[in-house]
C-alpha cells in the first residue's frame, strides 16, 4: 500500500468527517420517513407528519450525539478500566513517548495503563486536552523499547490523522441505529405481541424493526468503508516517524499472538485497539472477518516488512 502522507490523509479524514455528519442523519431521516410510509395507510399525509417529527429526531440526535461525543474519553477509560500513568511510575515508557512527540511538534497526549498482561494499545480523544494514548502493561514488559516506539507512533499518527474522532463520529451515529433496533425488537417481544388482541400493533412494530435493520446495516457499511484502511495508513505513518518500520512489524508478530483484554466487552470500544482485543477466528474466512473492523494484522505485517 503506498503511503499517502499525513497532510493528504488529515484532509481525507476532514471530509469523511463532513460526510459521516450528513450521511447519518440523513439514513437517519429516511428511516423515519420509511417507517412512517409502510405503517400509515393514508399515504398522503406521510410528508405532512415527517415534516412535523423531523425536527424532535433532530434535535434528539443532536442531543444523543453531543453526550456521547463530549464524555466518549471517560466512557472509553471506564470500560477498558485504564488509569492514567505518570512518569515517576514508569520513566522509560513516558520518555520514549516525550521524545517522539518532541520530534514531531506535538503536544504529548495523556499516558494510560491497562493492567492486563496481554498485548494491545489504543489511542483516544478528540482534542488536544483529552488525547490519550493506553497501553496494555504486557505490551511495555514485552516489547523492546524501538517496537513500543513503533506502538507509540502508530497510536500518535491516529491522532495526528484524526482517525479518533472520525471514528467516534460513527461509533455515535451507528450506536444510534443499534438502539433503536433493539428497542424495537423488545416493544415485539415484551409489549404488542404478547397483547395483539387487545392493541394490534404487532404490524408497526414489525416495519419497525425491519426498516430500522437495514438502516443499520446501512449505517455499519458507511463505518466499515473509513475504518479498515485507517490501521494501514497508522502503520505507514509509525514507520515514517521512526524510520524502522521492522520495528512495528516485530512488535505486531508479539501483539497477534495475545492481543485479549479481558476487560472490553463493547465492540465499538475494541475497534480503538491496533489489534482486536478479543479471541479471532482462526477460520480462513468467515462472515465476522467479512465485517472486521480491522484488516488481517498478517497482512499488516506483511506491508510494513516490504515498506
Amino acid at each position: 500500500m503506498t503511503y499517502v502522507g499525513i497532510q493528504t490523509q488529515i484532509s481525507r479524514n476532514n471530509f469523511n468527517t463532513v460526510l459521516l455528519l450528513i450521511a447519518f442523519p440523513v439514513l437517519l431521516l429516511a428511516m423515519v420517513y420509511a417507517i412512517l410510509f409502510f405503517s400509515n395507510n393514508n399515504k398522503e399525509q406521510v410528508p405532512f407528519f415527517f415534516l412535523q417529527i423531523m425536527p424532535f429526531v433532530l434535535i434528539g440526535v443532536a442531543v444523543w450525539f453531543a453526550i456521547a461525543y463530549f464524555a466518549n474519553t471517560a466512557i472509553i477509560q471506564r470500560a477498558t478500566g485504564a488509569r492514567a500513568l505518570s512518569r515517576m511510575e514508569n520513566m522509560r515508557v513516558y520518555n520514549l513517548l516525550e521524545n517522539i512527540c518532541i520530534s514531531q511538534g506535538m503536544r504529548m497526549p495523556q499516558l494510560y495503563v491497562l493492567d492486563d498482561d496481554s498485548l494491545n494499545a489504543y489511542a483516544s480523544g478528540i482534542n488536544e486536552k483529552s488525547f490519550a494514548i493506553t497501553l496494555s502493561q504486557g505490551i511495555i514488559d514485552k516489547l523492546n523499547d524501538q517496537e513500543l516506539e513503533g506502538v507509540m507512533a502508530h497510536e500518535l499518527t491516529h491522532i495526528k490523522n484524526r482517525d479518533v474522532r472520525l471514528l467516534i463520529i460513527s461509533i455515535v451515529f451507528v450506536g444510534i441505529f443499534a438502539f433503536i433496533s433493539q428497542a424495537a425488537i423488545r416493544s415485539l417481544r415484551f409489549g404488542s405481541w404478547g397483547r395483539r388482541n387487545k392493541n394490534n400493533n404487532a404490524p408497526i412494530i414489525l416495519v419497525i424493526i425491519v426498516v430500522s435493520i437495514i438502516a443499520y446495516f446501512l449505517s455499519m457499511l458507511l463505518r466499515f468503508a473509513i475504518s479498515r484502511k485507517r490501521e494501514y495508513m497508522a502503520d505507514a505513518g509509525a514507520a515514517e516517524i521512526t524510520r524502522n518500520p521492522l520495528a512495528l512489524a516485530s512488535a505486531l508478530r508479539k501483539i497477534s499472538v495475545d492481543p485479549c483484554i479481558e476487560a472490553v466487552k463493547n465492540e465499538d470500544v475494541a475497534q480503538l485497539f491496533i489489534d482486536h482485543p478479543t479471541v479471532r477466528e482462526k477460520k480462513s474466512f468467515s462472515f465476522n472477518q467479512l465485517f472486521a473492523t480491522h484488516p488481517p494484522i498478517e497482512k499488516r505485517i506483511e506491508v510494513l516488512e516490504q515498506f
